[in-house]
């Protein structure tokens, strides 16, 4: 079931789904395509081949659209290569390059979840800091889960943030998906351990996880996040079977170390980036996946239940350009 909601665009019914996520992506990064286009053809149109000084006014483009320096030095590399050996004949040639360079660093980290172990529920651990939407962000991708005939169950583990756990109710009322809880300040790993023990013996197909982002007490928040691994996997030896970090794409460059801390400690398996919405710049996509070295799971980009969308990164790279 993974692969079907995790795997890239190469299979054919996702082929199918694309022109919906296409539009829909099109509207979240229009101020990014804007200026990258515009930018673009201000930079070419007074040179008939393209060269060193044209790719170093690129670079304060790509740098605008939040790629960040590290990212856009890659992306310059190839292309001052090609440049230099007269190989880009005009502004339709740099974007067909630029597109084939992002794409290739949003593929590049395409790791598979784990193989779940047939007879237990597939364990999803959302881990991230408070703000960046991780509770909303459950919420939907139990709606998406719902809404294909699966059976989710979700875990109120973040018992440190106050009404976190009324929040998480919301949503499992929203997208029709029970929640195990427990009195906020009791203990996230006992939450949990009750959770997979209900989801076991009702044979469910998904149990999603709700984290603490930061937490009131001395513990650290990474040992109390390692407790809940070693917990889920008294009970299901192979969970957690994927771990989602979700970060606000709107912090751009600056939630990148945070988002470090928890990759780091907490095995993190793949990235959800919420509020791409119009208002990020689209680029931190690819800086965020390059940096980190994992994959983009999903983008959100909006506020509707229904607005939590698959990643695919040859739709994402041509929304920025078409």
């Amino acid at each position: 079931m993974f692969r079907s909601l995790f795997g890239g665009s190469d299979k054919p019914d996702e082929q199918e789904k694309k022109p919906g996520f296409f539009e829909r992506m099109k509207q979240a990064v229009t101020r990014t395509r804007e200026s990258l286009s515009e930018k673009i053809e201000a930079a070419v149109a007074f040179t008939k081949e393209i060269d060193r000084e044209t790719l170093d006014t690129l670079e304060a483009t790509l740098l605008s659209a939040d790629l960040g320096n590290t990212t856009t030095q890659e992306v310059l590399k190839s292309l001052r290569e090609k440049a230099d050996r007269k190989q880009i004949q005009d502004g339709n040639e740099l974007k067909r390059l630029l597109k084939e360079q992002m794409y290739a660093i949003l593929t590049r980290n395409r790791n598979p979840p784990a193989t779940r172990v047939e007879g237990g529920p597939e364990v999803i651990l959302v881990v991230g800091v408070n703000g960046t939407g991780k509770t909303t962000t459950i919420g939907k991708l139990a709606h998406m889960l719902r809404a294909d005939g699966k059976s989710v169950l979700l875990c109120a583990a973040d018992t440190f943030r106050a009404a976190a756990i009324e929040q998480l109710e919301i949503w499992g009322q929203r997208s029709d998906a029970e929640v195990i809880k427990t009195k906020q300040g009791g203990d996230p790993a006992a939450v949990l351990y009750d959770a997979l023990q209900t989801a076991q013996s009702r044979k469910m197909d998904y149990v999603i996880v709700d984290t603490a982002g930061r937490l009131h007490t001395k513990t650290n928040l990474m040992a109390e996040l390692d407790k809940m691994r070693r917990t889920a996997q008294r009970i299901i030896p192979s969970a957690p079977h994927e771990v989602l970090l979700v970060m606000d794409a709107t912090t751009g460059q600056n939630g990148l170390q945070q988002a470090r801390q928890f990759t780091d400690s907490s095995g993190v398996t793949g990235i959800v980036l919420t509020k791409l919405d119009g208002t990020a710049k689209g680029g931190v996509v690819v800086a965020i996946a390059r940096e980190l070295g994992l994959p983009v799971r999903y983008v959100g980009v909006g506020e509707k239940i229904g607005d939590l969308l698959p990643f695919d990164a040859r739709a994402f790279v041509d929304s920025l350009f078409e």
